[in-house]
């Protein structure tokens, strides 16, 4: 399929820097017999008893820091960090700018937040090894770090407090994601709880939205685009409840931009078990390219590039 298929006029002024107040007044469009502008707030008069609607669990970290390097060569350059795999209590893996002021050894200082450079990889990826632990450093980064926005908005306005609320689903619960799943958004408590009385089943998974989300479509066709992969998890007793839903032919939708983990097939195929899954789990564009290497991860981000098309393939669990 060519990239070029999914084109069309977009102008900068048409790009919402805010969401819509209240969320669920954003637009929603009705595909049937023809196309009907709805509102997310009309789900419940199109949905009905039985029906399910699988959401995202996962909370956005304030994974961004910014800092200084220390103790070296009498300089203190600036560093950005990007933080996108947590490896144990205190050592994150990470994409660093500019990563050639960083050698091995090296200390960054965020704020009150220090921090050792404990592997350098290729291409900006290290590891830090930080002086903190557990829920103390998760404090300190919450209160050091920030929400890392799409560029597309960050590049227009400066961030501000309103951004670790308005970046963050009403059913966020699992921390890991540096980026929301964003269709999750329009949700709000109200919306979630008149759906409920109404009959519609809300099942969560999680699927940690990874740095990937950075990377965009440099190819002319997307089965040779490389996609990343992502942590996630289905459990065993909401795998059971959407297996028995589609066994008994109830429409069941994933309300996400982004992949579910194993919450694959739909009321055309009850016989496809839903898995049990918990793991990372890789874009796969029509053709199973192989995943996306954190060296081509990095090198888009670092550039700032635009990514609001990125999100092509299905995906697969990686075993």
């Amino acid at each position: 399929m060519r990239v070029s298929d999914f084109d069309f006029d977009l102008p900068p002024e048409r790009i919402a820097l805010r969401p819509a107040t209240p969320r669920e007044s954003a637009k929603l469009l009705l595909v049937g017999d023809g196309l009907q502008d709805k509102t997310v707030a009309d789900l419940p008069s199109l949905l009905g008893a039985g029906d399910v609607l699988v959401f995202n669990n996962t909370r956005v970290i304030p994974a961004a820091l910014s800092g200084h390097r220390t103790g070296r060569l009498g300089t203190t350059p600036k560093i950005e960090v990007l933080l996108h795999q947590r490896l144990d209590a205190a050592r994150w893996k990470a994409f660093a700018k500019p990563a050639k002021k960083l050698e091995q050894g090296d200390n960054v200082l965020f704020g009150d937040v220090k921090a050792t450079v404990e592997v350098k990889g290729e291409a900006g990826e290290i590891t830090l090894h930080f002086a903190q632990s557990g829920p103390a450093l998760d404090a300190a980064i919450a209160q050091v770090g920030r929400v890392p926005l799409p560029p597309y908005i960050e590049s227009k306005r400066e961030q501000d407090a309103q951004d670790r609320t308005d970046y963050q689903t009403a059913f966020a619960e699992q921390d890991g994601a540096v980026a929301a799943p964003t269709a999750g958004l329009h949700f709000t408590p109200n919306l979630l709880k008149q759906l409920q009385d109404i009959g519609i089943q809300q099942e969560f998974v999680t699927l940690h939205v990874g740095a990937g989300t950075f990377l965009p479509v440099k190819v002319d066709d997307t089965a040779e685009h490389k996609m990343h992969s992502e942590w996630g998890e289905v459990s065993p007793a909401v795998a059971q409840r959407l297996q028995k839903a589609r066994a008994e032919g109830r429409r069941a939708a994933r309300y996400r931009p982004a992949r579910v983990p194993g919450s694959r097939g739909g009321r055309d195929n009850p016989s496809r078990k839903v898995r049990t899954s918990q793991g990372a789990v890789v874009g796969r564009p029509t053709r199973g390219n192989p995943r996306e290497s954190a060296t081509e991860t990095h090198r888009r981000w670092r550039d700032g590039l635009d990514v609001r098309s990125s999100r092509t393939g299905k995906g697969e669990k990686v075993r």
